[in-house]
């Protein structure tokens, strides 16, 4: 009995020790991990998890459209210390086991976790961690490298909003630029992110602002070159990833040449949407062959080439509305293609629910809630308690209807070939 509880033990160990994922670095415009591999590095987005964004899970509305909203709406109902249960119950049934056992179906190793900042920062108390400041990013880093699958932590929302738009969690507020408070709040904040997790090789690296484009590119890359340096005082390991502009990342300058090392830029290209062509065979193709006079893979490569810096490309969607089987044959080019040229890459999102459920064309959701499987939608203004509490559970345990040609292509060992007619 004694020998098998130590063989046991043995095992446990060595599992831990399998599960270990080596640090990854950048050097020039590569992502290379400690033995000096390159690796492929496909993902997704984690999003609507730690920090909301409604028209994700069925409930935007113009009364609530945002997660600052919501939170005050709960307060002045529920009062705060429900309004924390609440968000508790909602977190614990966004993701859970079934969506970690199903990611690697998606052959994908890679997730970029976006999050606000008062999941780790009392907002109540500030410059002190939450009780459980670390409930979520732990989960999510030890659940990730279990299953071989690296972790780029996102902050989403900084406090005081940098971005006038709804996913900085607060819509129309922009107060960061302008609030020597909240920058200096944010350096604190990712100087205790960096403390943590400064030797854990799973978090591939450090996404230190999402799209901050409430200000302008110049004063961006020097706001961004102060937190880089507050972070490398404390970690000198991770990559630390600089966001682009939605003008682009000119205004940097070559990082080498202000002292940053092991970086790369993010950028987040939406062929199909948001004013960029529409979902099609077309609009992909111009980007990932290069054909045509816009904006393509070709010319980001050489602009990175010329600042030697690594890219990650941390949102695109290359399957919704595209129908079934081009959906998922472009998504798979669309991978194959950024890890060609070395850049890591994470799609957005992993997870949508509708109130209708189903498919259709292509949801942004790799994994959506089955046809028939209904989301209510709520007023949170009205709704009761326990409604509210039943919504969020539901969003644990509805019925999934997963990409299953994302699957299919994804793991196919020939890949497809969408543009060739």
């Amino acid at each position: 009995m004694f020998i098998k509880r130590l063989l046991g033990m043995a095992m446990l160990l060595a599992g831990s020790a399998q599960a270990a994922l080596p640090m990854l670095h950048t050097e020039g415009t590569k992502w290379l991990d400690a033995d000096g591999r390159q690796p492929a590095l496909r993902g997704v987005n984690l999003g609507n998890y730690l920090i909301q964004e409604f028209w994700m899970m069925g409930q935007e509305t113009k009364a609530v459209d945002d997660q600052c909203k919501l939170e005050a709406v709960l307060d002045q109902r529920f009062g705060y210390e429900e309004r924390q249960r609440l968000y508790g119950v909602f977190r614990d049934n966004w993701i859970t086991q079934r969506d970690w056992d199903l990611l690697p179906k998606m052959n994908l190793n890679l997730v970029r976790l976006p999050f606000i900042y008062s999941v780790i920062e009392d907002e109540q108390n500030p410059r002190h961690l939450r009780a459980d400041a670390w409930k979520y990013l732990d989960r999510v880093i030890d659940e990730a490298e279990k299953r071989g699958i690296y972790v780029i932590l996102d902050l989403h929302g900084a406090v005081g909003s940098q971005g006038w738009e709804h996913h900085s969690g607060c819509a129309g507020k922009n107060k960061y630029w302008d609030t020597p408070e909240y920058q200096e709040r944010t350096i604190w904040l990712w100087q205790q992110i960096a403390a943590r997790y400064k030797d854990r090789g799973a978090v591939a690296g450090y996404s230190i602002l999402n799209e901050p484009w409430g200000t302008t590119p110049e004063n961006l890359a020097v706001v961004m070159r102060t937190l880089y340096q507050a972070i490398r005082e404390v970690d000198q390991n991770h990559v630390i990833i600089l966001p682009g502009h939605n003008k682009g990342i000119d205004a940097y300058g070559k990082p080498s040449d202000h002292g940053m090392r092991n970086v790369a830029f993010e950028m987040h290209p939406y062929p199909g949407h948001f004013g960029w062509g529409k979902p099609g065979l077309a609009v992909h193709k111009g980007w990932l062959t290069c054909a045509g006079d816009g904006d393509n893979v070709c010319k980001w490569k050489a602009k990175l080439e010329g600042l030697n810096t690594a890219f990650f490309v941390g949102e695109f969607q290359p399957w919704a509305f595209m129908g079934a089987e081009h959906g998922g044959q472009v998504m798979r080019v669309t991978y194959d293609t950024y890890v060609a040229n070395g850049w890591a890459s994470t799609a957005w999102a992993w997870k949508v629910l509708t109130n209708k459920g189903g498919q259709g064309k292509g949801t942004w959701g790799l994994v959506t809630n089955a046809p028939g499987a209904a989301i209510p939608k709520l007023d949170f203004t009205k709704a009761s308690l326990t409604e509210i509490e039943n919504l969020f559970r539901l969003y644990g345990s509805v019925p999934y209807q997963p990409q299953q040609t994302a699957i299919k292509w994804m793991n196919a060992t020939v890949p497809p070939t969408p543009f060739a007619k």
